[in-house]
């Protein structure tokens, strides 16, 4: 568990009467947040969800998810976190606000020490709720990569299938044009056949004919 600074908010840095002083270059800070992990040390492993969360964003139903209630004396985290935004004391200095919290803990009988169990509790909570969504996030990125990789695989299927379509189709219509310019050029050769041999017999040749055969222009699709 990693220290959290709204721990020392709580935690007394007195040296309570009996107890041997801080260890050498050990400073309150310090030895109020090891307070705080030998209490975290006392609870059980994460906690287990117990029903599913509807509402990630809806910090209260993770809490209940896990199956996390306020202390019977009603002062849990939330609640020591709701006064010190008061409007009595969120304007008071932190040692101020610190003592005006534990004073009020103390006159409704809750142990400081159940407001940082049940800290604890909803941290250790929300740790795991954000680790199972993580989870969740990267099952769903893999599932997606691998559904975009078939599409990306079908899309490239269908891409050459039609490229090749296209292919034979300006196959068809190169063979074809090469048919016709030949059938033309031929056509060519007998008109002239044609035409010269009535030009023995007429002064006005009516027989056309057309100059050499010329290549048919290749079409926008074969251009491409």
């Amino acid at each position: 568990m990693s220290e959290k600074k709204w721990y020392n908010l709580f935690v007394s840095v007195d040296q309570p009467a009996g107890q041997p002083p801080d260890a050498p270059g050990e400073t309150p800070g310090s030895s109020a947040a090891r307070q705080v992990a030998d209490i975290a040390a006392t609870l059980a492993p994460a906690p287990k969800f117990t029903s599913p969360v509807s509402d990630a964003a809806t910090f209260a139903e993770i809490y209940s998810a896990a199956e996390i209630r306020a202390p019977l004396h009603g002062y849990s985290i939330t609640k020591v976190a709701e006064m010190l935004q008061s409007e009595h004391i969120r304007s008071l200095p932190r040692e101020v606000k610190r003592s005006s919290v534990l004073v009020a803990l103390e006159a409704a009988g809750a142990p400081l020490q159940d407001v940082i169990e049940d800290a604890v509790k909803r941290d250790r909570a929300l740790d795991t709720f954000e680790r199972v969504q993580e989870q969740a996030l990267e099952k769903l990125e893999a599932r997606k990569t691998q559904e975009n990789q078939q599409v990306q695989a079908e899309m490239d299927r269908l891409v050459a299938e039609h490229r090749a379509r296209m292919q034979a189709n300006n196959d068809e219509v190169a063979k074809e044009k090469e048919r016709f310019f030949g059938w033309r050029l031929k056509k060519q050769e007998e008109e002239q056949r044609i035409a010269d041999a009535v030009s023995y017999f007429v002064t006005d040749n009516p027989i056309s004919t057309r100059g050499p055969a010329v290549a048919p222009r290749p079409s926008q699709t074969e251009q491409k």
